[in-house]
């Protein structure tokens, strides 16, 4: 079945969202997004899980507007307190994003699982694909990398609280800077990095574009505690996983390790933007993430070209 033109994004490019355009001025953005738990406390585990699928419309370049609850609970495990604190996790963040919960779904399954169907809007000329970005490109990423890592520390009782404060906390920052990004001239192209990690994300918006990405590794910023985690084992299964689907596309240099393969591969919850722009705007997208108080966002690469027939797509220096 032929697509109908008014679908500006589909599924042909691994794009965070759908977009529909609805008239010159508007395009409805829909996605949705839902998970198992990654931490104990029900509270956070809400919280995270709504700031991940709303993230996706940020992605996109555009607004949220209302989200829909999916939730499934055992509820012969779970007391009606702990799933009301999940709900209310949810329901803070997009409080603060201010959209509402208009409505759900919800079933009684093994396991706990929670999530959201996230709308937006956005001026269909500001829609941010994938395969939009452009040779010279400089990468701007928003976040720090390791939120994997920590996940699995946790997971062995091996994350301080502070450990553990840190990880809440990038968790739980809404990528706000999405809308304006989009707004600035010579930004190309938006995604965010989630469960490919960084290689992986950076690596669909290379094939998306026909193009190739180089990273200087010294220059991703990666949240405190996670390289000395890693070396120490603190790595999920499925940083291997990802290595394993792309790993080949992927040169890294020589001065490069095990560990920081494995941070390049790790999978991030609610990760950052990452950002394809001109390198005459990376003083204005490093700005517009700094007025929405992401304090680490950071120059991370650049797009190159990549000759016919070439397999590799990415080099880590």
């Amino acid at each position: 079945m032929p697509m109908p033109p008014e679908l500006l994004v589909g599924i042909e490019t691994a794009d965070d969202a759908a977009v529909y355009k609805l008239n010159d001025e508007q395009a409805l953005i829909a996605t949705t997004d839902f998970f198992m738990p990654i931490v104990d406390n029900p509270f956070d585990f809400g919280r995270i899980a709504a700031t991940n699928a709303i993230s996706d419309v940020y992605a996109m370049g555009g607004t949220p507007i209302m989200a829909l609850a999916l939730v499934g609970m055992p509820i012969n495990v779970l007391s009606v307190d702990t799933i009301g604190q999940i709900l209310q996790g949810g329901q803070s963040v997009c409080r603060d994003a201010g959209i509402p919960i208009a409505g759900g779904h919800t079933i009684d399954s093994v396991e706990p699982i929670y999530g959201l169907v996230v709308m937006g809007l956005v001026h269909p000329s500001r829609v941010k694909r994938n395969a939009d970005a452009r040779v010279g490109d400089r990468l701007v990423l928003g976040k720090p990398l390791g939120v994997g890592v920590l996940s699995a520390a946790l997971k062995k009782n091996a994350l301080d609280e502070v450990g553990y404060a840190q990880m809440i906390a990038t968790t739980t920052q809404l990528n706000r800077p999405g809308p304006a990004l989009a707004a600035l001239p010579g930004v190309h192209a938006l995604t965010d990095v989630t469960g490919f990690g960084l290689a992986g994300h950076a690596l669909e918006l290379a094939r998306g574009a026909a193009c190739g990405v180089r990273i200087d590794f010294a220059n991703v910023p990666l949240l405190p505690q996670v390289k000395a985690l890693a070396a120490q084992g603190m790595v999920t299964g499925a940083s291997g996983r990802n290595w394993a689907a792309y790993g080949a596309e992927v040169v890294l240099g020589q001065g490069l390790s095990a560990v920081d393969q494995a941070l390049l591969s790790d999978p991030q919850t609610s990760g950052g933007l990452l950002v394809s722009c001109a390198a005459d705007r990376v003083a204005e997208v490093l700005a517009v993430f700094r007025q929405h108080g992401f304090s680490h966002a950071a120059e991370v690469g650049e797009v190159v070209l990549v000759a016919d027939g070439v397999t590799v797509r990415m080099w880590v220096d």
